[in-house]
């Protein structure tokens, strides 16, 4: 779509308001998710191209969960749109107060490369269900699952609803200098400084979606083996290139040895004695990111793994014995590599986590209530699991997002319909009465009343 194209697209979303209507809305998500269903072949062969995600993988983590959002938000749009009565203050009446759900407008999404298809899709249906129309921006380094994208979104909406502008670094600028009424941004911390710098010259809303080095924190009370199995599915999934994978082990070092022997056992049987011929294994997006994540790998620390396939670019489910001072402990990880750092007591281990960026994930494996208690109370993240990991992204009832470094706003379910959405407060003040004591000039009399309302 050429330039100008796209500046028409933006003038004419922001004019048309073409969701509006609640039931054009359900129509069209229904339309969607008709869509996606015909498309799913189509969509499936290109996230293999992109990512050699497996197709039941594909389905769980990107399709289903997409499907999942329509159906909630088709189910709840009549309820979530009608305008809420408020009671009115006494010294207001007569009159009446509503509170009317209203679509912000034109609504931005950028969406990342290592969900391409669920981190566009969800979001848009949010914005979509709120009212919205949508300029959809998906990576380019996932570029066959953006022309799927792009095929869909031109078999379901007009271009006054919805258009999909497809590049790079370029085609990001240039959207950002334009004007919208809100952006919803899922991706890298860096880019995300951008753009928010760019959001707040025109005082554009925005959600920031990003990442961080998610913690996961066993201590001695945990059940081992079971956390070994959902640590290895969380950390793994996607060849570890997930925004809420657990970054590193923070374990309570009288567990170890323990854990590290069940994690051996959870990779193995999870993803066989060959991960990287394994074809339901996901690969490294592109060579860039692979040469990043290889070069963590100390092969004087390594407690399992460590090969690498430079032509499949593929990287082997690895441990790393840490500590708070090696190189991987400086940045998000976002591959198959698993530092392992140990704690002597959990106040020392939430202090430690309090004193990093905050993360947009964490997670906890303890058997104690006291002590889930405690972190749950001290500890700063975006959200997480007790005795597992990554399942809360996959609810429609919990709300999803980041804090301060990890990104601000959220979504999914009503919460995803609450943030594209602009609260308009109305009071309807009726014309057959009119309290004189607001007025000038002012008396004793009137006052006297003002404080018996107002208190």
């Amino acid at each position: 779509m050429e330039r100008q194209e796209v500046i028409n697209c933006i003038q004419m979303q922001r004019a048309d308001h073409a969701f509006l209507d609640y039931k054009k809305r359900i129509k069209s998500l229904k339309k969607l998710y008709d869509n996606i269903l015909l498309m799913k072949d189509e969509i499936f062969a290109a996230l293999k191209a992109d990512l050699n995600k497996s197709e039941i993988e594909s389905y769980t983590t990107e399709i289903g969960m997409v499907l999942c959002e329509i159906t909630f938000m088709i189910k709840h749009i009549k309820k979530f749109s009608r305008p809420q009565k408020v009671k009115s203050a006494l010294f207001q009446f007569p009159a009446k107060s509503q509170i009317l759900p209203c679509p912000y407008g034109c609504v931005l999404v950028m969406s990342p490369w290592n969900y391409p298809f669920m981190l566009s899709i969800e979001p848009m249906v949010d914005a979509i269900a709120a009212g919205n129309s949508v300029v959809l921006k998906p990576s380019r380094y996932s570029r066959n699952t953006s022309l799927a994208i792009e095929k869909l979104v031109e078999k379901t909406f007009e271009k006054n609803e919805v258009i999909v502008v497809s590049g790079g670094r370029e085609e990001n600028a240039f959207l950002l200098e334009q004007d919208y009424d809100y952006i919803f941004y899922t991706g890298s911390t860096a880019v995300g400084k951008i753009v928010m710098q760019k959001a707040s010259e025109k005082f554009t809303p925005i959600t920031l979606e990003m990442g961080g080095k998610s913690p996961c924190i066993v201590d001695d009370t945990a059940n081992i083996p079971l956390a070994a199995r959902r640590i290895v599915f969380g950390k793994y999934l996607n060849s570890g290139q997930t925004c809420v994978a657990p970054d590193f082990i923070y374990c309570d070092k009288s567990i170890k040895e323990q854990l590290v022997e069940e994690l051996k056992k959870q990779i193995t049987l999870q993803y066989t004695q060959d991960p990287i011929s394994n074809d339901n294994y996901p690969k490294i997006i592109n060579q860039k990111h692979f040469d990043k994540v290889k070069n963590y790998i100390d092969k004087d620390r390594v407690l399992f793994g460590g090969k690498v396939d430079d032509e499949k670019l593929k990287i082997q489910p690895t441990l790393l014995d840490s500590t708070f001072d090696d190189p991987e402990m400086n940045q998000e990880m976002f591959g198959p590599v698993l530092p392992i750092v140990t704690f002597d007591n959990l106040d020392e281990a939430i202090a430690k986590v309090n004193s990093m960026s905050t993360p947009l994930a964490l997670y906890f494996f303890s058997q104690s209530k006291a002590n889930q208690d405690k972190l749950k109370t001290f500890c700063r993240f975006g959200g997480g699991c007790i005795n597992d990991t990554i399942m809360h992204i996959a609810s429609s009832t919990l709300p999803f997002g980041g804090l301060k470094q990890s990104g601000m706003g959220q979504y999914h379910g009503k919460i995803g319909f609450d943030t594209f959405t602009h609260y308009k407060s109305v009071l309807d003040k009726k014309t057959w009465f009119d309290m004189p004591v607001r007025y000038q000039p002012y008396t004793d009399k009137h006052y006297k009343l003002i404080k018996k309302f107002m208190k």
